[in-house]
């Protein structure tokens, strides 16, 4: 019943994150068209291509709400230990969209300026605008943040990481924006610039992240960790080696201990037992695997 517990419990939170996601869906709607709209309106590149950021956004939001969704699906014959992984996937996806939109918001800005085409300020209003959606786009990376860690989700995390990046894109293009004001309408250009790069930056940390998850890449700080962990457990007299890997937003870890060699399969049994215990309620621990090997 124990494990059955556990398990429902992990499906449980995920269904939590899908709140973060949809939250992220509608306020990124919402903000974009607003922000679209307003740059054409008062002629803000800056703005526009805020806006074009939140777009990509959206297929970023909507590819992390599919992958919590798949996620959810049992372990079945080929995937014994679940879906999990599903959400990388899908976060990995939604880096290459980002980052192409990323590429192209650069591209235009730097034929714009290339070319010496004659800008006009854009109008204050925009800056307004801008201005505005950084704080209700805030307000969201706040709330999936504090999710994120009340269900500790990395997938609902790393949208939160996003939606701060896209409150700062926000803040730079109020910057661009009113410095254009004072006779260099270049500036809101130079913005519109500097949100390509974050938008490609913000791209290459979420490829980084997946593509060390999908590849076992596992901190050495947090194997130190858990070796102290399991250090600490009564009957175990050393340790040879411990392996983990992220599967999704929960770790799988393998672990090979030594125990005195007079003792009962029975007592080897009960130190496994405190082990997997204290390794589960101090760590992020999905699954533990401990083999048992004579001093």
């Amino acid at each position: 019943m124990k494990g059955l517990y556990n398990a429902l419990d992990i499906y449980e939170e995920i269904r939590k994150g899908e709140r973060g996601a949809w939250v992220s869906i509608a306020a990124y709607l919402i903000l974009s068209a607003f922000k679209l709209v307003s740059g054409y309106v008062f002629a803000s590149s800056a703005l526009v291509a805020d806006g074009v950021n939140n777009v990509t956004d959206i297929v970023a939001s909507i590819a992390v709400l599919i992958g919590l969704r798949i996620s959810q699906k049992p372990p079945d014959s080929d995937h014994a230990y679940g879906h999990f992984r599903a959400e990388t996937v899908a976060a990995l996806m939604a880096s290459f969209i980002m980052a192409m939109v990323g590429i192209q918001v650069i591209v235009e800005t730097i034929r714009t300026l290339w070319k010496g085409e004659k800008m006009e300020p854009p109008n204050l209003w925009s800056a307004g605008v801008a201005l505005l959606c950084a704080v209700a786009m805030f307000g969201v990376y706040l709330y999936n943040r504090r999710l994120a860690r009340q269900i500790n989700n990395n997938a609902l995390m790393a949208a939160a990481k996003d939606n701060l990046s896209d409150a700062m894109v926000s803040i730079g293009a109020t910057v661009g924006i009113v410095g254009a004001q004072f006779g260099f309408p270049w500036i809101d250009s130079i913005a519109a610039f500097v949100v390509g790069i974050i938008i490609c930056s913000t791209a290459w940390g979420i490829f980084k992240d997946c593509t060390y998850s999908l590849t076992d890449g596992f901190d050495q700080n947090q194997i130190m960790d858990l070796r102290s962990t399991i250090a600490s457990v009564y009957g175990v007299e050393g340790i040879k080696d411990v392996k983990a890997r992220v599967h999704g937003s929960h770790v799988l870890v393998d672990v090979v201990i030594e125990v005195q060699p007079n003792l009962s399969v029975t007592e080897g049994h009960k130190i496994t037992d405190r082990v997997e215990e204290q390794v589960k309620k101090e760590h992020n621990i999905m699954q533990v695997q401990i083999h048992v090997e004579p001093k």
